[in-house]
């Protein structure tokens, strides 16, 4: 039977005990798989290293590249690095079971092991749970959102005068101390 992610199986039963490696290219064609389109564009590589030993096989993922998001500030578009490493731990026993993030048991009689939704998991955990572009962490981002968003911003200035306590306050907390 012939999937969608066929690419995407590890036939791990006729290869030898010991380190085995696998690189993947992946574009947004292989997003659009999953039905996620959160991506402009996307640029990743994919290490994927099998230590296959006689009662389990250990998966290392790295995964590194650029994906085109929009600053969640601004919604201007930009290209954010990601890189991520994950572990998957898979041992054979009587039926599939997932037992943790990081450790699977399938089934005793399987040839293969998809590892087509650990890419996706480790590219997906790689990105930060907030997008700022880099002009406007480092002022060079010429925005008109941006602009207003300083504008309407509270003026830090005038905010650090409001939080200096009063003198006698500063007395009462001497009593405190002593």
């Amino acid at each position: 039977m012939e999937t969608k992610f066929e690419n995407y199986a590890i036939k791990f039963i006729g290869l030898k005990e010991g380190l085995h490696h696998f690189d993947y290219h992946i574009d947004n064609a292989f997003f659009d798989e999953f039905d996620y389109n959160e991506f402009q564009k996307s640029d990743i590589d994919v290490d994927v290293h099998l230590n296959k030993k006689k009662t389990q096989l250990e998966f290392d993922f790295h995964i590194k590249g650029i994906v085109g998001v929009e600053c969640d500030l601004t919604l201007e578009p930009f290209d954010l690095p990601i890189e991520n490493t994950i572990s998957i731990l898979v041992k054979f026993g009587d039926e599939f079971e997932e037992v943790d993030e990081k450790l699977i048991i399938i089934p005793r009689g399987d040839y293969e092991f998809q590892i087509e939704q650990f890419i996706y998991e480790s590219v997906l955990l790689a990105m930060p749970s907030k997008r700022i572009h880099p002009g406007v962490e480092d002022g060079t981002l010429d925005s008109e959102i941006l602009k207003k968003l300083i504008h309407h911003s509270v003026d830090k200035d005038n905010k650090k005068e409001k939080e200096t306590t009063d003198p006698r306050w500063n007395k009462l907390k001497k009593l405190l101390k002593d």
